[in-house]
């Protein structure tokens, strides 16, 4: 745990996780990706040269609520 503070419910102290992308040929966690999502040729979301963070997630173990940080670059 940590010092974080829930921005819902004010408790201090949340879980640090991650969020999962399970989809095929997937790495195994998602990633946040600068600018808006355009569609490519075969309809797949265009990434090529946009910068990519890792998203790193918080979850408040009283709520539940979870907060999201895109972080260091992957």
């Amino acid at each position: 745990m940590n010092n974080y503070t829930c921005t819902h419910c004010g408790n201090v102290g949340l879980a640090e996780g991650f969020i999962e992308d399970a989809g095929e040929h997937s790495r195994g966690y998602a990633r946040w990706i600068e600018g808006a999502m355009e569609r490519g040729f075969f309809g797949g979301a265009k990434r090529t040269g946009r910068p990519r963070r890792k998203i790193v997630a918080f979850r408040c173990p009283e709520c539940g609520h979870l907060e999201l940080f895109a972080t260091e670059e992957v």
